[in-house]
């Protein structure tokens, strides 16, 4: 285990269930997907339980991340993507920061390193902005796909080209998160495995060894601790501008 950098991944049971035949085990998975809500819903309401005039810590924390999320969103998608999708936009990216965060503790379990996760938000997105985009645009919803302002001719061009972007968006989105939380963990355990490898196998030389990759384990460390907030921030971000154009795409 301590030098299988794919472990990590593993869905392990914690209370094996069955139910009708199927495995319904409650895991180490279905665990940090509970804290990754819980844990926000928490904050959240510790933030504002005591709300005074001047904000003490806890509360000036909240209202950071309630304000960062909704400048986010309001520079997208303006007062009306607010209105409908803010605690939709908030969650996404609570409950992706905070499991990343969390998955960063030895012997923690990362969701967002298994893509049917981030696939199952991803596509929580896409179809949001189908309906959306109906409901509201009707068929000028499908203005999305023919773009104004271009010469006739070019609509063979760029209509195949935009309805093949809309359709792979689910597929970006989600393995965009997904293949940097778990390269990065890979890499981290990586090189977090060459220094007890190296004590072992060389004595004191091997201890003069292992400085390096120590070193280089403290700085991916530090770097995955950017990405976790940064790849939040990226799938949020991309989450405001595809419900932009569910709001706006008869004005394409």
């Amino acid at each position: 285990m301590a030098s299988d950098p794919m472990h990590q991944f593993h869905i392990a049971p914690i209370v094996p269930i069955e139910l009708g035949g199927y495995d319904v085990s409650f895991t180490n998975a279905s665990l940090f997907l509970v804290l990754g809500a819980a844990l926000p819903a928490a904050f959240m309401l510790a933030s504002s339980a005591k709300a005074a005039l001047v904000p003490g810590r806890m509360q000036t924390l909240g209202e950071t991340a309630y304000g960062f999320v909704h400048n986010m969103l309001y520079s997208s998608a303006g007062s009306e993507g607010v209105k409908k999708f803010f605690p939709l936009v908030l969650s996404l990216f609570l409950f992706i920061f905070t499991v990343n965060m969390v998955g960063l503790f030895a012997y923690n379990f990362t969701p967002t390193s298994q893509i049917v996760v981030t696939a199952m938000m991803a596509l929580l997105v896409f179809f949001t902005v189908i309906i959306v985009g109906f409901a509201k645009n009707g068929l000028g919803f499908l203005k999305l796909f023919a773009p104004s302002g271009i010469p006739l001719p070019l609509y063979l061009i760029v209509t195949p080209i935009e309805i093949i972007s809309f359709f792979s968006r689910p597929l970006s989105h989600a393995v965009r998160l997904w293949a940097n939380i778990l390269a990065g963990h890979i890499l981290v355990k990586v090189f977090a495995g060459f220094v007890p490898q190296l004590v072992e196998a060389g004595g004191a030389l091997g201890a003069v060894g292992a400085i390096l990759p120590f070193a280089m384990t403290v700085a991916l460390y530090a770097l995955e601790t950017l990405v976790a907030f940064l790849q939040a921030y990226v799938f949020t971000m991309l989450t405001c501008i595809y419900l932009n154009d569910a709001l706006h795409a008869a004005d394409h």
